[in-house]
């Protein structure tokens, strides 16, 4: 059978003419070894072709080698689907992917959190380049390449683990406003669900990140139960006792499917920091030398900070490894960006050199809060997320979050119980399981994910 694209006028007729009738067969696929519309979660697939038969399928360990394919329209840019089709391959461990608009045919293969283009030819040569794809990801290729995978899952146990390495984030910024707790804990979630061991600590006064996470559901002062056991108790020396984070410690409450470890926060952090401060030498690395001590416990710690320059803003970054810098990358947050460097500069990096700790890696501005205006993305955005590495000499996070009523919506999420109402706030992730307008910040936020992943080397 051959194939002609100019037969393919949309993106119905590259699923149909040539995933369906021309590719599937020609690599090899029976009916019982492809599926069409399939869906994980908020992911929804086009194509997803197994080496063997898969009735019912399931998508884990030991599953065949499958592969992706996705069909755009012929009118559509291939490269603005690139981004997706690696959050696909490397959410749901997927090896191979297949991009097409029928003018064009790439083949991904995913390397660890990213993909690399394999194999590329347009639409009117791919029979003369079938063998070449069939070697690729025909089904007998992929059906040769299982056992060498179970050969190296088998070595890659037998061969010694690296030394564990915690690695802690703070989420920082001298200008409020900007996205900073949004950012926090749905970032922890992402990270969370992709297996890793994650710490929240709130360090800010506010408590956004502790009530986030579900740990804020009393009405009256009687019933607070954070007052007690708090940041502020691991940062005192007390007289009876220097608390750990073990003693500290809670479960976020119904925020994630997965839920995370959480140090609170308090409102009485503000009146009480003149305690630490009269001692401010000792407790400046003090979270520092508590994280050291559950280091094989975590795979990454974050920080939210408080928009200031004051003495928990000193804590938190000088504990920290990373810092990503939310920005809504307007005047007044550029300016405070300026703030920031020199913070880091003249006294967290001379702390940390003192404390025999590496310089604080400054991850990257992550444009937060951005107007999801066609217009503005055109035109402005651009030029105000160019700046920060132009004027500000600051690197920029590949990613970027968009302002959506679902990032608020989550959080303030209410549950009725009688006539009350209970604060009951959720992840992006588990907010997007019943609501579809959240789909979209939860891509963002698992890309993000796997940006910091992979920057980490983690």
């Amino acid at each position: 059978m051959l194939f002609n694209p100019a037969l393919c006028r949309n993106e119905s007729e590259v699923e149909s003419k040539l995933i369906v009738q021309y590719l599937l067969p020609q690599l090899g696929y029976t009916a019982d070894t492809w599926h069409q519309e399939v869906a994980f979660g908020s992911i929804r697939l086009d194509f997803l072709a197994f080496s063997a038969q898969t009735i019912p399928f399931v998508l884990d360990v030991n599953s065949p080698l499958s592969v992706v394919m996705e069909a755009k329209s012929p009118k559509q840019n291939l490269n603005y689907h690139v981004l997706r089709l690696r959050h696909y391959l490397t959410s749901l461990n997927v090896r191979y992917g297949l991009l097409t608009n029928g003018k064009e045919i790439r083949i991904y293969e995913k390397d660890g959190v990213e993909i690399k283009l394999v194999f590329q030819c347009d639409g009117n040569n791919i029979e003369e380049n079938i063998e070449e794809i069939r070697g690729v990801i025909g089904r007998e290729s992929l059906k040769n390449r299982q056992f060498k995978k179970q050969l190296e899952v088998q070595v890659s146990q037998l061969e010694t683990k690296k030394e564990h390495s915690m690695k802690t984030i703070a989420i920082y910024h001298h200008k409020g406003g900007v996205g900073k707790t949004t950012v926090a804990v749905n970032l922890a979630a992402a990270l969370s669900n992709q297996g890793k061991k994650v710490l929240l600590i709130d360090i800010d006064a506010q408590a956004n990140t502790t009530f986030a996470t579900g740990l804020i559901k009393f009405e009256f002062e009687d019933d607070d139960d954070l007052k007690d056991r708090n940041i502020f108790h691991l940062l005192i020396a007390g007289e009876d006792k220097s608390f750990s984070i073990p003693d500290i410690v809670r479960k976020s409450n119904g925020f994630n499917l997965i839920e995370i470890d959480v140090i609170p926060s308090h409102i009485s952090l503000i009146e009480r920091q003149s305690e630490l401060t009269v001692r401010s030498a000792i407790t400046i690395p003090r979270l520092a030398k508590k994280l050291a001590l559950v280091n094989d416990k975590y795979d990454i710690v974050i920080i939210d900070t408080p928009p200031s320059l004051d003495l928990y803003a000193l804590v938190s970054l000088t504990a920290a490894d990373y810092l990503i810098i939310p920005s809504d990358l307007k005047p007044f947050s550029n300016q405070g960006l300026i703030s920031v460097k020199n913070f880091i500069k003249t006294q967290i990096n001379e702390i940390k050199e003192n404390m025999g700790k590496l310089p604080i890696q400054i991850m990257g501005v992550l444009p937060s809060k951005i107007s999801s205006n066609a217009q503005y993305l055109r035109h402005s955005f651009p030029r105000h997320r160019d700046l920060i590495p132009k004027r500000y000499e600051l690197p920029l996070m590949d990613n970027m979050i968009t302002e959506r009523t679902a990032l608020s919506h989550c959080i303030n999420k209410n549950l009725i119980v009688g006539n009350l109402e209970i604060p009951d706030p959720k992840s992006i992730f588990d907010f997007a399981k019943y609501e579809s307008s959240a789909s979209a910040s939860a891509f963002e936020f698992e890309s993000l994910a796997l940006e910091v992943i992979r920057k980490m080397e983690i």
